[in-house]
């Protein structure tokens, strides 16, 4: 993989800290300077003091880094334009896409639950429309969240409701290789919603029954909604084909809350995930230094070499 060189290294005085100074006109290459077990993917902001405001540049830097792969929430709602630099960036330096989300998410008013056939109709054009994103991009997963619940239906009509509309989007993304990831939301964040918890998102995906339907297990929501992380990771692994990543409480980087990534990342590992896992939470220091700060934390709850 191309790696480009680096300049000079800026100290950060009292926090011990070296900031690389990057050269991005694409001359010279060189090696990573780290090493991750895991496909951990950054997203734009995350680096932007270090690496400027160009978007361009700030995936670069995440290569530089050692990260290989990257999310975008916001994939869609970007010029195309934007969306054929970014996938050309990416191939040139060895950068997997993440996520992006499929449709617009419905936060306060059923949708998929309510088995509105006009709203059902939306969600479909939606996904029809990111499936021409994921082939520019070279995606294969797609972010879907189910929306509000329908508090005048019994929750077993809603589950129907829901899995009905999955199967449509599922006819339209299997031709294609791509994946729809379900992503149970917490309580707290955003109340109300219809998908909340890891067994309920197996069930759905196990009645959908199709490798376009699968689940997105965000570790942050799942420790607030349901903990018990790794058994429940356990016993809905055959389904998961992506994670996502933030601490608790604050949602910051690994080692900023209670959860235990190190163990957390470990099991992954030794269970021989090769996808992605989306760093989708904040920097929970300011500025370079918590730039650098984020790179440290990983680099420490990924250091689980040759454990079998």
């Amino acid at each position: 993989m191309l790696r480009r060189s680096f300049l000079n290294n800026l100290s950060l005085g009292a926090s011990g800290l070296l900031i690389p100074q990057l050269d991005y006109s694409f001359s010279n290459y060189s090696s990573s300077i780290n090493d991750f077990n895991l496909k951990y993917a950054p997203h734009f902001g995350m680096f932007k003091n270090t690496a400027g405001d160009n978007l361009i540049d700030q995936l670069n830097y995440i290569a530089d880094q050692g990260f290989t792969a990257f999310e975008d929430n916001n994939l869609k709602k970007r010029s195309i334009k934007i969306q054929n630099e970014i996938s050309k960036t990416m191939n040139k330096r060895g950068l997997e896409m993440g996520v992006f989300v499929a449709h617009t998410i419905h936060w306060k008013e059923p949708n998929l639950a309510s088995g509105d056939k006009n709203k059902r109709k939306e969600f479909l054009d939606e996904i029809k429309s990111s499936v021409e994103v994921a082939k520019r991009i070279n995606a294969k997963w797609m972010t879907v969240v189910p929306g509000y619940r329908d508090l005048r239906l019994n929750l077993s009509y809603q589950t129907v409701n829901v899995i009905d509309s999955l199967k449509y989007a599922c006819d339209i993304l299997d031709p294609h290789g791509l994946v729809m990831v379900l992503e149970p939301l917490n309580f707290i964040n955003h109340p109300g919603l219809f998908l909340t918890e890891s067994p309920q998102a197996y069930e759905i995906c196990k009645a959908v029954d199709s490798k376009s339907c699968k689940i997105l297990f965000d570790i942050y929501h799942q420790q607030i909604q349901e903990g018990n992380l790794i058994p429940n990771m356990k016993d809905c692994w055959d389904e998961i084909a992506y994670f996502q990543i933030g601490d608790n409480p604050g949602r910051k980087e690994p080692t900023t809350g209670e959860i235990n990534y190190k163990n957390i990342f470990q099991y992954i590992y030794n269970k021989g995930f090769d996808g992605i896992l989306g760093m989708e939470h904040g920097n929970s220091q300011n500025g370079v230094e918590g730039e650098m700060a984020i790179i440290e934390a990983y680099k420490k709850v990924d250091n689980f070499k040759n454990i079998i």
